[in-house]
Formats: C-alpha cells, structure tokens, sequence
C-alpha cells in the first residue's frame, strides 16, 4: 500500500523554511550571549544546576545560553547543519525531535551531572541531532538516510566519541551523552511513518 499526502510544500519550500528556522535559531543564540556579555553575565544564571530544584527551568534555557563567544562558535556550525537536515523533514517533525531531545538531555544532564556544577550551551542539542540522523536512515530503511548518516558520521563521528568521554573537566560530557542518548531514542520513537492526514490519498 503506498499513501500521498498533498502538504502544498514543494522540497524548494522545505528547504527554504529549514534554512531560515536555523540560520535564525543560531543567530539568536549570538544575540543572547552578546546580551549576557553586555550585563555581565546575567544570563548565566538560567542555567542547569546539578541536582537543584531551582535551576529546572535552565532545562529549557540552558540550550540557548553559553559561556562566552568562542563557546557559541563552537556550536554554530554543527547546529546550523545537522538541524537544518532534521528540519528538511519537515518544520513540525523537527519541533518535536528537538523539543524531545531538550528536555530528555536537559533533565538527564540535571540527575547525573556532578552535585553544583552548571552546564549551559546547545552541544546537548547537537549530539542528540546526530544520534537522531546516525540512527534514523537504518530505521526507516531508506537510501538518503542511510547516506547522511554515512555522511554525518564521518565528519562529526570522531568529535562525538570524543565528547562523550569524561577526559575533560571543562566539558559536560554528561550532557553530550544525554543528548546523544535522546537523539538515538527520539529516531527509535519516529521510526514508523506518521499516519496520514484528512485528505490524503491512499492507493
């Protein structure tokens, strides 16, 4: 059984709306560290705080803040990349594998990080967009997916394995696991096609 569903968005569309939804996800996040840098450091505060009931709100925040300009810069261009080939699925399906992968990372981050350490930045979201599109192709059996998985795992393969190991100090490797675990489940979760919408054709 094959099914159409006529969404009125041509791939042109798609990817029209994927490049804009991250290149104005990432310019918000420059636009929110330059505002931190301008009052000190304020932000900071609305981050994770291992284990603090008072800092579960930085499970939302924490994401879009970071510890100064070459910690933004380190996240853009992943970021930029592997959500806008999530996005090209479609904006809600990205919304959703995003918003899974936040607060799954998030609360993950919160339960295992070492009791008062603070975690901010988005490479949380990073690891776990990766996990979504190394794990995603395999699932749905499907050729371009497999190929970006291929193609993802190449160029950021070794920087994941190495973000998840705990050899830095400085580093929220917590974090990245988390992220890395929820993006793989959040594929797991979406493995089977959405079922179609009234007005579809089925044949």
């Amino acid at each position: 059984m094959s099914t159409t569903v006529d969404t009125g968005l041509t791939q042109t569309d798609r990817t029209k709306a994927a490049a804009k939804l991250m290149l104005g996800w990432v310019a918000l996040l420059w636009v929110l560290e330059a505002v931190d840098h301008a009052t000190g450091h304020a932000l900071d505060r609305y981050g994770i705080v291992a284990r603090d009931p008072d800092s579960l709100t930085g499970v939302v925040t924490s994401p879009f803040l970071h510890f100064g300009f070459d910690h933004v810069a380190s996240n853009s261009v992943p970021l930029l990349v592997l959500g806008f080939l999530v996005a090209l699925s479609g904006i809600r399906r990205f919304l959703a594998v995003s918003g899974l992968i936040l607060l799954a990372d998030g609360f993950g981050t919160w339960l295992i990080s070492p009791s008062g350490t603070m975690t901010l930045g988005a490479s949380g979201i990073v690891f776990g967009l990766f996990g979504y599109l190394l794990v995603r192709g395999f699932v749905e059996r499907k050729a371009l997916g497999i190929a970006v998985a291929v193609g993802v795992a190449a160029v950021w393969g070794t920087t994941i394995l190495s973000g998840i190991l705990p050899t830095d100090s400085g580093v929220s490797w917590q974090g990245h696991l988390c992220g890395l675990v929820a993006g793989v489940v959040t594929a797991l979760y979406f493995r089977r096609p959405a079922r179609p919408r009234p007005g579809a054709l089925t044949a």
